[in-house]
């Protein structure tokens, strides 16, 4: 039984993967390496968490019941120590997440199994850096937590039934609908098939086939589609869009895996979207 959660990352994912977990009942401390991050990602929390309340979405007792569940730190290795479940939810960085999966292996009690909430790095990437190859798999969520009912439970060629079977049976406890994949491959389900719409825009824009504004046009009004591809990358972010590919083409080392090379100019001019105020479409004019 799943007693106390442990979230290491306190940025927007991993905050609210964290608030998830408090609101379903569980005991959750969320990790992060800079003390800074930890007030605003609680601020950030309790704004969207009023907002809910204020539209009848949750009751207020609830919310308030939730923040007394979770808490904050910088101490790895103490708050591993107390977790019966580690989601991992830093940067996708290969090394990083290696790094931390020996800290944690080390720290966290026998038992307790250390899920990355990773889209494209496989779990097999980092099950030996842990020393328990068999409690490691993906758990990726998809953004905002708080809101998306999916997440997808992503075996590797060591994962255990028994993992598998507790991480399913979590999922469905923090209200989540698990997509369960047998076995890795890059990107999973959900962001393949989005992926695949991606690619096919942006070169669709990129041989001038159309405007991005008309492509994402198209998707909303003809597909149904809540916003359109080029929206989408802003608001999930064009550095995340980019680091997304490089990581697939990492794995692959297949040169059709290499990012949009209009992707690659938003990339590199700092563009990344709805944070930055700029991305394929300029919020600060909207």
């Amino acid at each position: 039984m799943v007693e106390r959660i442990l979230v290491v990352g306190a940025g927007a994912m991993g905050s609210q993967i964290g608030m998830v977990a408090a609101l379903a009942g569980i005991d959750t401390t969320v990790q992060d390496v800079s003390a800074e991050q930890l007030p605003r990602a609680e601020a950030q929390l309790r704004d969207r968490l009023a907002g809910q309340v204020a539209k009848g979405r949750r009751t207020q007792e609830d919310v308030d019941a939730a923040f007394a569940r979770l808490r904050f730190t910088t101490e790895l290795e103490t708050a591993a120590a107390a977790a019966d479940y580690v989601i991992e939810a830093a940067i996708e960085r290969i090394d990083i997440k290696r790094e931390l999966f020996a800290r944690l292996g080390a720290a966290a009690p026998a038992h307790a199994i250390l899920a990355t909430n990773s889209s494209t790095i496989p779990s097999s990437e980092l099950a030996d850096a842990s020393g328990r190859a068999d409690r490691v798999c993906n758990l990726h969520f998809f953004m905002p937590p708080l809101v998306m009912r999916a997440v997808e439970v992503v075996r590797g060629p060591e994962t255990s039934d028994a993992t598998v079977a507790t991480t399913t049976a979590l999922a469905e406890r923090l209200g989540k609908t698990p997509v369960v994949l047998n076995r890795e491959i890059p990107g999973f389900v959900a962001n393949r098939l989005l992926w695949a719409i991606r690619e096919e825009a942006l070169r669709m824009y990129g041989d001038g086939i159309a405007s991005y504004q008309d492509i994402d046009a198209a998707a909303r009004e003809a597909l149904g589609h809540p916003m359109g591809p080029f929206e989408l990358m802003d608001l999930v972010g064009n550095d995340v869009a980019y680091r997304n590919k490089i990581a697939v083409y990492e794995q692959t080392g297949d040169e059709a895996e290499l990012p949009h090379p209009a992707l690659v100019a938003l990339y590199e001019k700092g563009d990344y979207g709805r944070k930055t105020g700029k991305g394929w479409y300029d919020y600060d004019s909207r």
